[in-house]
């Protein structure tokens, strides 16, 4: 069993992380908002969060994997009434949704997928263990509020103090919480029920009401994980005030430590814009798809930056990354097939020590095709021996498993573009040409809706059947 190096937020430093209890590595992921389609920002934070947990289980550590689904918040019972269904009817409909795309992104399901729905109970107990230790408090409309003045701790994950977090409170907590408070900085456990709630509210000792957001991920993770667990994860927007609230109700309850080690991903850009619905880039798997892509060209794209930096996602990226898994699918037409894979990496085992140290999938990924292509060389010449090429080839299902990354079959025999796509490519090399780049981006997303991919070379251009 080899510990995994990887960055932690709360001690801003890297740590080898492994079982604290000696046998599973026990994690919580903040999953989506089911109230829509998730977009590929959503998913290049579950992407890295399903290669942590390959790249755990590879280095010989069982796993135990807990990702959350909120169904009960503002977007959802908004949505749900909108739509003239029941609250468990519009969310398990994008619940639904969202595992076709965890599917065909081959992200592995989680051990367990708690709701906040079925959670209620949990989390007006979590609520009352506050309450009884003057952590929280009712306002005069009937809705709980944590008090952050009584947690010495709070801030300690974003590192702000609390004359920080008062003087932020307006901009940055709460935006969704309309209700009376101590102080601006408090937030919401339990919100009392309201007309525009519609039927979307639940008993408890304050009155009718739902729960606030933050408190359902303490509630879910503390009961399938403990009070006490290895590693929480989500995006950087959840740092400041989701997790840092999660850590204030979770240790303020049971005096302990919540989660040792916090693994966040940075944010995803597309075409050098931020994501926005007004600027309609929230692309979805289905998106990708319709412009001739393979989901798995969009996995492989948002592994080729590393978490802890922005990503820009690009078309011509996905080209790239198209192209890149063809090389793949080139070389492992080199291997044995029919093999059983055995344990381990053998000449890939850099590719898992890359992985290892802080999930640096971009350099794991360079190293993955650099040995393949000095491994084909060797096989191309006839120098490895049948019992080295089945370890080789069991070395390369291992790495590609790690990454969670299919591979292509490789052309055969080269097939011939049609005359209608060799216009096509010229039209494209001619806008090149004239640098008239848009129209140049168009003509290429057609040939790729065709079914092929144009590589522009220093001396034309090469055309390739996908």
């Amino acid at each position: 069993m080899h510990p995994i190096n990887l960055y932690n937020t709360l001690t801003r430093s890297a740590e080898n992380l492994s079982p604290m209890d000696g046998q599973r590595l026990r994690f919580y992921c903040c999953g989506p908002t089911v109230y829509g389609r998730a977009h590929v920002g959503n998913f290049r934070t579950f992407v890295m969060q399903d290669v942590f947990r390959r790249v755990v289980e590879a280095a010989g550590m069982e796993t135990l994997h807990v990702r959350n689904v909120t169904n009960v918040d503002d977007k959802t019972i908004r949505g749900s009434i909108a739509a003239g269904q029941s609250l468990e009817e519009f969310t398990e409909y994008w619940t639904r949704l969202l595992h076709v795309d965890c599917e065909a992104l081959s992200i592995l399901e989680p051990h367990e997928e708690p709701s906040a729905i079925a959670h209620v109970p949990e989390q007006i107990e979590l609520i009352g263990q506050l309450m009884e230790k003057g952590l929280a408090y009712q306002s005069d409309n009937g809705s709980i509020y944590y008090r952050i003045a009584a947690f010495e701790e709070y801030g300690k994950l974003c590192h702000l103090n609390k004359s920080d977090v008062r003087h932020n409170a307006d901009q940055r907590l709460n935006t969704a919480d309309e209700y009376d408070k101590e102080n601006a900085s408090d937030f919401a456990l339990w919100k009392t029920w309201r007309e525009e709630d519609g039927d979307n509210a639940w008993d408890s000792p304050w009155g009718r009401g739902r729960p606030g957001w933050h408190i359902e991920c303490s509630a879910m993770s503390m009961k399938y994980l403990g009070e006490s667990f290895d590693m929480h994860s989500g995006g950087v927007d959840l740092i400041f005030p989701h997790h840092e609230n999660e850590i204030a109700q979770s240790e303020g309850a049971t005096g302990k430590t919540f989660a040792r080690h916090w693994f966040h991903v940075a944010h995803l850009k597309v075409e050098g814009e931020k994501m926005s619905k007004s600027l309609g880039n929230l692309y979805t798997v289905d998106d990708i798809v319709s412009w001739g892509f393979e989901p798995n060209d969009l996995r492989y794209s948002l592994l080729a930056g590393h978490y802890r930096q922005p990503l820009n996602f690009t078309k011509d990226s996905l080209n790239a990354c198209r192209s890149a898994r063809r090389r793949l699918g080139q070389f492992a037409d080199l291997l044995p097939v029919g093999l059983e894979p055995t344990p381990g990496f053998s000449v890939f085992a850099p590719v898992l020590d890359a992985l290892l140290d802080d999930l640096n999938t971009p350099k794991a990924l360079g190293l993955l095709h650099s040995i393949s292509q000095d491994v084909a060389a060797d096989l191309k010449a006839g120098k490895s021996e049948p019992d080295e090429m089945v370890a080789i080839a069991s070395g390369f299902h291992n790495a590609l498993l790690a990454f969670g990354i299919e591979v292509p079959q490789a052309d055969a025999g080269g097939e011939e573009a049609p005359d209608g796509i060799k216009d096509l490519a010229e039209q494209r090399s001619a806008a090149r040409a004239a640098k008239d780049w848009t129209e140049a981006d168009r003509l290429r997303d057609e040939l790729s809706k065709a079914g092929w991919e144009m590589r522009d070379q220093a001396d034309g251009y090469e055309l390739t059947k996908l």
